[in-house]
């Protein structure tokens, strides 16, 4: 369906916040979405496998009274891969609403590349309505200090091969260069965990990486000024030439000096789905959350764990606690106004011990995912 809109005075600006799993970008979001000051924030989640979660990570944190439809979940696969199906109806339903949102913020999966986003602002029904603000990424400072690109690489290469819709064929490398090279603003994540050196020299490393003019902040918790991250006026959308992926930079070269190439559009998948498992554990009560947070981080010592995220209750509190797991880094917190699930799922290599993951968390009943 294609929607016509007339242009308003001023465009509704749109944040894309992209990065790696375990970067930190939900916590940033929430953390913005708690700043709001009265905005009307659309949030727009991606998420894929079974059970879409990351959407429910947020919804309700900011405001109590937030109906579900404020909160939309694209949990079918890689946002870039799936916007004729997915993105662009979904913008269109918002821009169709009463009361049209004053920003749209849209969280990828740690593995999409914002270019193929960006460029999906210019379809007819959206570029008269809606700007890209800014691409916001996430990098996780302690894992850059490390030499690597993301704190469990194993859990994005878990998360790479189980979504159909990503990238298979590209180094990983690659994709974290592709996300810098469409920022506007990189947020050093998890700040707190390194000294005033070491992010000095994380810094030095990134602001090679990055196009001139391109601000580079560090955060903790998910800590940032909202007008830090709003308000930048980038119109990414128009300036797509200065924000090439990889693969976009080499076809233009072979582009350029005349070359013959086939260009491949099919995925070939290196790892099998059977590499990876997931099942759910249905929870008991927790007498507190630092008891939530302790049993969480002996679960993910489990050899094999790579991830972990749900919902549980804690005595005497009407909130649930939500709580996601990646690697060292164990995230649990009070969320008003939105809906427990009572269960955790755990993501991990296949063929680990359940059982172990089972007695860490205790008194679970195992359920196959």
């Amino acid at each position: 369906m294609t929607v016509s809109f007339a242009a308003p005075s001023k465009k509704i600006p749109a944040v894309i916040i992209t990065g790696f799993l375990g970067a930190g970008k939900t916590t940033l979001v929430r953390n913005l979405l708690m700043k709001a000051q009265n905005k009307r924030i659309a949030l727009i989640v991606n998420e894929f496998g079974e059970m879409g979660f990351d959407g429910s990570l947020v919804n309700g944190c900011a405001d109590p009274d937030c109906s579900a439809d404020e909160v939309v979940e694209l949990a079918n696969g890689c946002i870039c891969c799936t916007v004729a199906d997915d993105f662009l109806p979904t913008m269109e339903m918002l821009l169709e609403r009463e009361q049209v949102p004053d920003v749209v913020v849209i969280e990828t999966s740690g593995l999409a590349l914002p270019q193929p986003l960006v460029r999906a602002f210019n379809w007819p029904s959206v570029k008269p309505r809606v700007t890209v603000d800014s691409v916001v990424t996430v990098v996780d400072a302690p894992a850059v200090a490390a030499g690597k690109v993301a704190c469990d690489e194993e859990a994005v290469a878990a998360q790479r091969a189980a979504d159909d819709a990503l990238d298979h064929e590209s180094p990983v490398e690659e994709l974290f260069a592709d996300q810098l090279t469409c920022a506007d603003l990189v947020v050093l994540s998890k700040a707190d965990l390194l000294s005033e050196a070491e992010l000095a020299a994380v810094k030095q490393t990134i602001r090679g990486r990055v196009r001139d003019g391109v601000e580079i902040v560090a955060a903790s918790h998910g800590e940032l000024a909202l007008d830090v991250l709003l308000g930048r006026d980038a119109g990414a959308e128009d300036d797509m030439d200065l924000r090439l992926s990889h693969h976009e930079a080499q076809h233009a070269h072979d582009h350029d000096h005349d070359h013959d190439h086939d260009h491949d559009h099919h995925h070939h998948h290196d790892h099998s789905h059977d590499d990876f498992e997931s099942f759910v554990l249905p929870t008991r009560r927790f007498a507190s959350i630092d008891e939530v947070k302790a049993q969480v981080e002996a679960a993910m010592k489990v050899s094999g764990v790579l991830r972990i995220k749900g919902s549980v209750v804690v005595e005497g509190k009407a909130a649930p606690v939500l709580v996601q797991a990646v690697g060292p880094r164990v995230e649990a917190w009070f969320a008003a106004g939105s809906e427990s699930h009572s269960k955790l799922v755990v993501i991990g290599l296949a063929g680990l011990d359940k059982h172990s993951v089972q007695a860490a968390l205790s008194e679970f009943e195992l359920v196959q995912a």
